[in-house]
């Protein structure tokens, strides 16, 4: 369901999701094969990067940025070392194991047309972090945290998200213009799917199985 708003010409933009977080967190999916190429509309991509900028930060430092990329030179590029980095990885497993990895897609680069680089500057925020003094990784969480925001959002508008993690962090960075203390931690594919899977992918294609919640609750101590 949707409900539709007007801005203040009155004209009317895309209509907004009604979607549940609930719905979302159910639908949520990595996607590979699955994009359209259609172009995301300019106010729903707002919509969702607003949501992933909306995220919790330690100290309110807001560490992350976004690159959107669409070039297909640059695309094209970023596809092809992620291409070299799935066979590096292919190479590497048994017999057993690359026959159950070799119909997985690990990525869909150019076939979603956008690509968001997600960015973590650790220094943002300067020396003295509220929250970050005994646990530094906690800026990095941030960071991860408005990734999961950006995923659930862009569920919720009717688009698919794939996090693509078989590069060089050194050769994305080069790609798109970052430099230390900046790094790039993710890639993610966004865009328009021609249908969602209901199961994902690693357990359609029998690479692992999702693990019951029993196993991942503990009483007072771990493994209790």
């Amino acid at each position: 369901m949707t409900a539709e708003r007007r801005d203040s010409s009155g004209s009317t933009p895309s209509a907004e999701p009604t979607t549940t977080l609930y719905d979302a967190i159910r639908m949520r999916r990595d996607v590979r094969a699955e994009f359209t190429g259609e172009a995301v509309a300019e106010d729903v991509l707002h919509r969702v990067l607003t949501a992933a900028h909306a995220a919790p930060s330690v100290g309110m430092t807001q560490p992350w940025d976004f690159v959107l990329v669409r070039r297909p030179q640059t695309l094209h590029r970023f596809a092809e070392h992620v291409a070299a980095k799935r066979r590096e990885f292919a190479a590497t497993l048994p017999p057993e194991r690359a026959t159950t990895f070799d119909p997985i897609k690990v990525e869909g680069i150019q076939e979603s047309g956008l690509g968001v680089v997600v960015t973590h500057d650790q220094s943002r925020g300067g020396q003295h972090v509220l929250g970050r003094h005994t646990v530094a990784d906690t800026g990095l969480f941030s960071t991860v945290l408005a990734v999961q925001n950006l995923w659930l959002a862009a569920t919720a508008e009717g688009l698919g998200v794939g996090w693509v993690s078989f590069y060089d962090e050194e050769v994305l960075a080069e790609l798109v213009g970052v430099a230390e203390p900046v790094r790039p931690i993710g890639w993610l594919c966004v865009g328009h799917v021609a249908r969602r899977q209901e199961v994902p992918d690693l357990e359609r294609f029998g690479w692992r199985s999702r693990r019951p919640l029993s196993e991942a609750v503990h009483q007072e101590s771990y493994g209790s």
